[in-house]
């Protein structure tokens, strides 16, 4: 009994196990299964990376300060974010994976990083 390549359907010489006739048919078509299948899900991760370099820029060190004004000319959006922390104090920081801030007054926020 002969196999055909699940991806371009091709004989498969070799072993009786072998799904693919070659790794580039193998790759091709784990691409296509795991490639995001809808354009949110994809335009999310985008917003959260973008977010995640701009606080990493804004923050080499673990505690700075930024305005509103410089986070949003870099491309910064508020409306994406991986967790929120809040404190007993009852104060709360938005974090993308573990880098977080915090709002302050006159448009100014506390960018940290969580260790």
């Amino acid at each position: 009994m002969q196999k055909s390549c699940l991806e371009c359907g091709e004989k498969i010489v070799g072993r009786t196990d072998k799904k693919f006739c070659s790794d580039y048919c193998r790759n091709v078509y784990n691409n296509n299964i795991n490639k995001d299948s809808n354009n949110l899900v994809r335009n999310v991760n985008n917003s959260l990376r973008r977010n995640y370099r701009i606080l990493g820029e804004l923050n080499p060190t673990d505690k700075t300060k930024a305005s509103k004004t410089k986070l949003l000319a870099k491309g910064f959006s508020f409306e994406y974010f991986t967790s929120i922390y809040t404190t007993k104090a009852g104060t709360i920081y938005y974090f993308v994976y573990d880098q977080g801030y915090l709002p302050l007054e006159g448009d100014f926020y506390a960018l940290v990083k969580r260790t």
